[in-house]
């Protein structure tokens, strides 16, 4: 006689076994009708699940934040079948769940092309219509390797043959098609549909370039029509705001195979670049910070007394020279930080201490993982290391988060997301250092009456971290800026200070931070956030001067030096072509201004203003348009929100 807990703490008492649909059922014929699995003592399970002692129970319905891993993993199920309903002889392989949708490798003689892509949509439509029921099977290991090895699906009965020996074997069976898996699934095949198949590429078994090479189909999963509908949209707004694009339309920057991974920066988006920099360093020299820069090359012996040898090795480029020393192009900046410090003698008065470095890291990744500036082997860190006393740490937390926020209303992003991740299994410290380190940034969000989300086991080797994640004008999220808490790194490195009562083994505590995060990885944000049209103080270039014939030429020019001496960057457009052509020119290159003079402007020393998008702004002097080019540059959110 199971007695059924509920979330709202109900309780109902049946007299036999019973499944999740049953309970369901029982409370409703609404709820039954919506139920696509259950959660049974904080297990995921079918609806068709059988419930014979005490426990506590969630229904879950398409409204649950659980049901859309659940409808991915069965739409990926439904995209194989109809891969193999309409390519006999095609094996599967495995088909995860992934960010915002599912894939589905294959072993296919048939090459899949984007036309195919609609096909298989069409018969995973009729599969839907057809309603058919997903049932769980649990076989033993050895009748599971024969019934898939007479399927001919040899790579599911290696899958099955690397399962530990204590794995239970399930497989779910829709129609006359099965597949090995976890699970849970969903009832029937009619509760999916709202599903789009998006794009084919190459894979390998095990993701293993040895081993033989698949087909990948992705597809997007959502759980109404509603919302597949607003996320193609996203897409497609994501793919006009393609910053690889934009960048490559308005000369901002390149990438060659001479340097993978590496940016080309052009002179416009140099000038971008100095901007980001001129700005944080202005930030920065405000809070209290002082710049260094440390080497890009060091001894191996530095990275193994920090741990990274051994923790990030994998990532780092290394070289050996002939008398057999070890170099290593450096991928974080903070043992540079903390040689820095050990030069001379600290005391508790020269604390906090905030050193701040614009320094260029390299990391090793994938050749696949590169993408465009926001996966980059060789990008630059607006990094600070803060080293303060145990007493100093809590609030120095508090200003580095008061500082990141108001760095990120700048560039318009109110909605910040603020991640605590805490200890990892695989670290270095001890436990009480670690509730020190923890307490301090959790502390310092509670103070501020901040919220956040909590990841444990989310940290970095050496110390707990947040994470300060921005939504975009689209509505994507990205995870930018950074806040570790330290006593690690001092005490592998014995840097001390002098404390108060005069002993000199005191250890500081060590604050990494990075705001920006990856300066490469930044831009790329803005240019997608602001789709090119970056706000008027950040723009590589803020005005171009048009003339209308060769009489202004001269005139035109004159604006531009007189604009360029109050510190704007102008430039002019004096070729011999309509005023129109030149307007549209200067619009499409996404330009904050354009300033058309004629006759009547050389004569009355004037400008006519034309702003984004068309907009006309009158004719004013050029002192006029000065002023007001100034109180735009100088009224950055403002100004940015209206970008």
């Amino acid at each position: 006689m199971p007695l059924i807990t509920l979330p709202d703490a109900s309780t109902r008492q049946f007299d036999a076994p019973v499944t999740v649909l049953e309970v369901a059922a029982d409370i409703g014929a609404g709820l039954a009708k919506a139920t696509l699995a259950g959660v049974v003592d904080g297990r995921e399970v079918d609806a068709s699940f059988s419930i014979d002692s005490d426990v506590s129970l969630r229904i879950i319905t398409s409204r649950d934040d659980a049901a859309l891993e659940i409808l991915r993993h069965s739409t990926a199920h439904l995209l194989a079948q109809a891969v193999q309903e309409l390519y006999p002889g095609t094996q599967v392989t495995i088909g995860p769940t992934v960010e915002d949708g599912f894939y589905y490798d294959f072993a296919s003689a048939h090459s899949f092309s984007s036309e195919d892509l609609e096909k298989i949509e069409v018969k995973m439509q009729e599969l839907v219509a057809a309603d058919l029921p997903v049932t769980r099977l649990v076989q033993t290991r050895e009748a599971a390797i024969e019934r898939f090895r007479d399927m001919g699906e040899h790579f599911k009965v290696q899958i099955i043959e690397e399962l530990p020996a204590d794995e239970e074997i399930s497989i779910y069976q829709q129609g006359d098609w099965m597949d090995l898996c976890r699970g849970p699934h969903v009832p029937s095949t009619g509760k999916l549909g709202a599903f789009k198949l998006t794009k084919v590429a190459g894979a390998y078994w095990r993701g293993d370039a040895n081993n033989q090479q698949l087909q990948r189909i992705y597809g997007t999963a959502w759980s109404s029509p509603k919302e597949l509908k607003a996320y193609l949209n996203r897409i497609a707004e994501a793919e006009k705001r393609d910053h690889r694009k934009i960048g490559k339309k308005l000369g901002l920057f390149h990438f060659s195979d001479d340097a993978p991974g590496s940016v080309f920066w052009h002179p416009k988006g140099w000038t971008l670049f100095r901007a980001l920099l001129d700005y944080m360093r202005d930030q920065q020299d405000r809070a209290g910070y002082v710049e260094v820069n440390t080497p890009d090359v060091m001894d191996r012996s530095l990275w193994e007394t920090s741990g990274h040898w051994f923790n990030y090795r994998e990532n780092m480029f290394s070289t050996q020279t002939e008398d057999d020393r070890i170099f290593a192009l450096k991928p974080m900046n903070c043992p540079g930080s903390v040689s820095m410090f050990a030069q001379g003698l600290k005391s508790y008065r020269d604390l906090p201490l905030r050193m701040a470095e614009f320094g260029k890291v390299h990391r090793y990744e994938p050749s696949g993982a590169l993408h465009g500036l926001m996966r980059v082997r060789h990008f630059t860190q607006d990094d600070a290391h803060i080293y303060c006393t145990e007493q100093q740490m809590e609030q120095e937390c508090i200003d580095v988060v008061a500082l990141v926020l108001d760095i990120y209303k700048d560039f318009g992003f109110d909605d910040v997301v603020i991640k605590l991740s805490t200890r990892p299994e695989n670290r270095i410290g001890s436990d009480a250092v670690w509730d020190k380190l923890e307490g301090a940034l959790s502390n310092a969000l509670d103070v501020m009456g901040l919220d956040y989300v909590l990841f444990e086991g989310e940290g970095a080797f050496y110390g707990p971290k947040l994470e300060f994640v921005l939504r975009d004008a689209i509505g994507r999220d990205w995870q930018c800026g950074t806040l570790q808490v330290d006593m690690n790194l001092p005490e592998r490195f014995d840097i001390t200070f002098v404390d108060e009562d005069g002993s000199r083994d005191k250890r500081p505590v060590m604050l990494h931070r990075a705001l920006f995060g990856s300066l490469e990885r930044f831009i790329g944000i803005l240019i997608e956030h602001f789709e090119g049209n970056f706000p008027v103080w950040l723009a590589p270039q803020q005005a171009v001067v048009v003339n209308i014939t060769d009489k202004q030429k001269d005139y035109a020019e004159e604006v531009a030096a007189s604009l360029k001496s109050q510190g704007f960057r102008v430039l002019t457009d004096l070729r011999n072509e309509k005023v129109g052509f030149k307007i549209r020119e200067a619009e499409l290159s996404k330009l904050p201004f354009v300033l058309v003079v004629g006759e009547k402007e050389r004569e009355s020393g004037a400008v006519a203003v034309r702003g984004r998008h068309g907009a006309d702004l009158g004719v004013m002097s050029v002192a006029e348009f000065g002023a007001h080019l100034q109180v735009e540059v100088e009224n950055k959110s403002a100004i940015t929100h209206q970008a």
